[in-house]
């Protein structure tokens, strides 16, 4: 995962905001074992003074795991990290990359890649606080910095405080005139600027993000240079794009659980979190995978059925529904070639 460590983690599922919270690392871990998980963005603000259990809790389970923070003020940083250090984090990541009018008006996220020297102060503060993996996240470039030697200084200034990974969105940030939905598409990549981050600092470890879509595109990257790749929407649109990540990035020899026997998994999940907190809403569990069957037949299905919020059925009645009527469509379709070859 780190220098620190001596670790690489060769896959993971980016942090995004109302995406990556407990339930859907719950799900990604059912696939893969070994992928380094993010939970959302959590401001410094809320970690230090909102109810701790909601706003960081996990099950151990779910690593490892990182808490990805939002903050630019190195102790309130340092003091997030010796809290995520007690709780059982694996790594703690600074947000350098959210180009959000929320997140600028903080005056953290990408706005911070104008400020080298604060990043490093804050990178310096959080590692003299704990053993952990202190990693940022960051775009190559912002508004009037989108040059790749503006990137470099960045880069540079904060490795010399002993940041264990940069993980680059090879993209600029727009902070001026582009939503944060526009800013992972509008500006266009430039992957290759992220190679030569790589092998100009070979020492440093580099992780790639930003249009990854499945995981032959990951080791086209990695065979480029970089030590790591995360991918982000894709892995919450079809999240069992993962399930061949152990076995090809990691050396495992286990197969992964079958499609069905995930959704089970995460059907008996839902219905014990749903009994230890009858007022949540079915519907804000099983929206996490609602995209496990994507590309399969009998996926429309499928999200339909798991989608139904006036259905009050626990979810595991509503999933053994949901994945009847997937093997219908994947039996109807085995007739069809049946009768097509006969």
């Amino acid at each position: 995962m780190s220098s620190r460590r001596g670790l690489v983690r060769a896959l993971s599922v980016a942090p995004m905001m109302e995406w990556t919270d407990r339930h859907f690392r719950w799900l990604v871990r059912q696939i893969s074992r070994r992928a380094l998980l993010y939970t959302e963005m959590v401001t410094t603000g809320a970690a230090l003074h909102g109810e701790r259990e909601i706003v960081l809790g996990f099950d151990p389970s779910e690593g490892p795991l990182a808490l990805q923070l939002g903050g630019d003020d190195p102790q309130a940083l340092a003091e997030c990290a010796r809290i995520a250090e007690g709780m059982g984090y694996d790594e703690v990541n600074l947000n350098v990359g959210c180009p959000s009018d929320r997140v600028q008006g903080g005056n953290f996220g990408a706005c911070l890649m104008r400020q080298p020297s604060r990043v490093a102060a804050c990178v310096a503060a959080m590692r003299a606080a704990v053993s952990l993996p202190v990693t940022v996240k960051h775009r190559i470039g912002v508004d009037g910095r989108e040059r790749y030697e503006d990137m470099l200084e960045f880069v540079d200034a904060v490795a010399a405080e002993g940041c264990d990974r940069f993980t680059v969105h090879a993209r600029i940030a727009i902070l001026a005139g582009l939503s944060p939905k526009e800013n992972r598409t509008v500006p266009p990549l430039r992957y290759p600027e992220v190679y030569r981050l790589k092998a100009e600092r070979p020492g440093l470890v580099v992780e790639i993000n930003g249009g990854v879509r499945s995981l032959d595109a990951a080791a086209e990257h990695m065979r480029a240079g970089v030590d790591a790749v995360m991918i982000g929407r894709a892995a919450y649109e079809d999240p069992y794009c993962f399930a061949e990540v152990d076995r090809r990035f990691f050396g495992e020899t286990e197969a992964p659980p079958s499609r069905f026997e995930v959704a089970r998994r995460y059907a008996e999940h839902a219905d014990a979190h749903l009994r230890a907190y009858p007022r949540r809403k079915a519907s804000a569990v099983l929206r996490h995978v609602l995209g496990l069957f994507t590309g399969q037949p009998g996926a429309r299905e499928f999200r339909r059925i798991l989608s139904e919020t006036r259905d009050e059925r626990p979810p595991s009645v509503r999933m053994e529904a949901a994945l009847t009527a997937v093997r219908r469509a994947h039996e109807r379709i085995a007739e069809h070639r049946a009768a097509a070859g006969s």
